[in-house]
């Protein structure tokens, strides 16, 4: 049987991030803490063996993944729409406590973690989370089908993180999310015969004070 490693990655951050405002497929550019976080992941990863690195084409992630190739002559990210961020809507470009203000039902659906509840469409097609979840764990799976036996790196968002975390782990998915999802973490997966077991999670070393004290 034959497996392919995956680093699976979160972008770095965003403004929007740090206000919580919600992103979905808006097309939101790192900010100046999110490229020092691309830097410092780069780094990090510079004496990893990776044979690709793919990446969602919104272009914070684009942008992350750009630093970490910058690492390995010859690789250059390759986009893949199938590894955006939830579509959510009407509530895209929002605050999370507007979202609860203005449409306080469909709020409390989200959070209470109805999976097939859908959000207003608002100038993007919304998704439920199980339509989410399939989208995302058959783009992981095409990943490793195209990549036999290499090592991956594959920058994309903290949902598709999340999805990938429960298919590995298991976790039903109207389930609390009671993990981190940090952004420019790295999480490692093996894929053998479409199956993703999780070795590693939430790894932020290159993070810390320290290591991103000489990162520009």
């Amino acid at each position: 049987m034959t497996h392919t490693t995956i680093l699976l990655i979160r972008h770095g951050e965003t403004a929007w991030n740090a206000v919580r405002r919600l992103q979905g497929h808006i097309d939101i550019p790192l900010n100046e803490e999110g490229e020092r976080q691309a830097a410092a992941l780069g780094r990090a990863l510079a004496a990893e063996k990776l044979d690709a690195v793919l990446s969602s084409d919104l272009q914070r992630a684009m942008q992350t993944a750009q630093a970490v190739a910058a690492h390995h002559a010859g690789i250059t990210p390759s986009s893949d729409a199938q590894l955006r961020e939830r579509a959510y809507g009407v509530f895209e470009g929002m605050l999370y406590q507007d979202i609860q203000d203005e449409y306080p039902a469909d709020f409390q659906l989200w959070q209470s973690r109805d999976i097939d509840a859908m959000m207003p469409h608002g100038d993007r097609m919304a998704e439920s989370f199980r339509q989410f979840y399939d989208r995302v764990i058959a783009a992981l799976r095409g990943v490793a089908a195209r990549h036999p036996g290499q090592t991956v790196a594959v920058v994309a968002h903290g949902g598709v993180l999340e999805c990938a975390y429960r298919e590995a782990r298991g976790i039903q998915l109207d389930s609390p999310r009671d993990f981190q999802v940090k952004n420019a973490s790295i999480n490692r997966f093996d894929v053998a015969d479409g199956k993703l077991v999780l070795t590693s999670w939430g790894e932020v070393d290159h993070l810390a004070p320290a290591a991103m004290d000489d990162v520009i």
